[in-house]
């Protein structure tokens, strides 16, 4: 089973609160080395290193050459992130190139409140 994996370096003190020292777990499933699977990992990395530097686990899987390992995490589009931790696990489809919506998915960012009387 090939799997790869990323980590990120520490560059933030400790003395940081707790909730911001939590370790990242992340999963991302591919197919291959697809233009859109590379840019997923590529653009999923840049996120990392901007806003989880030294916090982070990246493990990248080929479903082209372990197709079994989709059920698990019910993988049905590729590329997929998945954050297993922190809790809850949150999905996230696509090559991941819109940065603010990757920060929304991850929890990393709140949804952007909408003005009032705006549709």
């Amino acid at each position: 089973m090939k799997r790869q994996q990323a980590r990120g370096t520490r560059s933030r003190p400790r003395a940081k609160k707790k909730a911001r020292n939590k370790e990242w777990m992340l999963r991302l499933y591919t197919a291959g080395e697809s233009a859109r699977s590379t840019a997923a990992r590529r653009n999923l990395e840049t996120v990392c290193e901007k806003h989880l530097a030294g916090r982070y686990q990246i493990e990248v899987i080929n479903l082209v050459e372990h197709p079994q390992l989709a059920r698990g995490d019910q993988i049905v589009a590729l590329p997929t992130l998945v954050r297993r931790l922190p809790p809850p696990m949150k999905k996230i489809i696509g090559d991941l190139s819109n940065e603010e919506r990757v920060l929304v998915g991850l929890d990393l960012r709140a949804v952007p409140r909408r003005p009032r009387g705006s549709k």
